[in-house]
């Protein structure tokens, strides 16, 4: 990038100083990204965020105090809010499902190879989900579950009635997003291309006004498809 405007600028929240310098020495090696603050938990996120204004937030979910959720929501909420990139363990699936739900566009694990973490936090800063599939199908579990207090509080014909502006090929998509399949995956069961399935997608996020796989997962479920 050739002007500062033109940098994606993170704010990175960890309690764990060491995982925040390390991710900084990652980031601000970048030409194209730069570290706009730091934050230690969701209290000073929040305060980090509205003094900044970065374009990605960078946010773990565990910490004491304030926990990644409550500040994701927080942020979200925000009239212009920044992208929300969540970082895990892979002990939270809870507390990451309902950041998802919140509307982050995505997730990677704090021991992800840092070029996949640049390159989740680049995806990210143009609007674009990164969920594994199998980490996907992992999070649906665990809201799918019995136990889980998401499936007594859905509504089935509210998310049906969504679900019915789609057309028959996008329903299909949204189908096998909700089985965890990934984009070629998708492509050899529908028996079309990479490149539509890119396209039914968009589509998806677009018609229901979802901002990553997991919520269109959960739709899906919900309407009991």
């Amino acid at each position: 990038m050739d002007t500062e405007r033109e940098l994606v600028r993170v704010v990175i929240v960890d309690d764990e100083q060491l995982v925040r310098m390390a991710l900084r020495l990652c980031i601000d090696g970048e030409p194209d990204l730069s570290v706009a603050g730091e934050a230690a938990d969701g209290d000073a996120a929040i305060t980090m965020v509205d003094e900044q204004r970065p374009d990605v937030v960078l946010m773990d979910v565990r910490m004491p105090g304030r926990d990644g959720l409550s500040a994701t929501r927080e942020i979200l909420a925000q009239s212009v809010p920044p992208r929300v990139l969540m970082l895990t363990t892979f002990d939270s699936d809870d507390l990451l499902l309902g950041a998802l739900r919140a509307g982050a566009l995505g997730f990677v694990l704090k021991d992800t190879h840092p070029s996949q973490i640049l390159d989740a936090i680049r995806s990210v800063a143009n609007g674009e989900p990164v969920l594994s599939p199998a980490a996907t199908a992992r999070v649906i579990a665990a809201a799918t579950g019995p136990r889980s207090p998401h499936t007594r509080h859905t509504s089935q014909e509210a998310a049906r009635k969504r679900l019915s502006a789609l057309t028959v090929r996008e329903l299909e998509t949204a189908r096998a997003i909700a089985d965890g399949l990934d984009n070629p995956e998708i492509a050899d069961r529908l028996r079309i291309s990479v490149a539509t399935v890119k396209a039914h997608t968009g589509k998806l996020f677009a018609k229901l006004a979802l901002q990553n796989r997991v919520q269109i997962a959960l739709l899906v479920r919900d309407a009991g498809e």
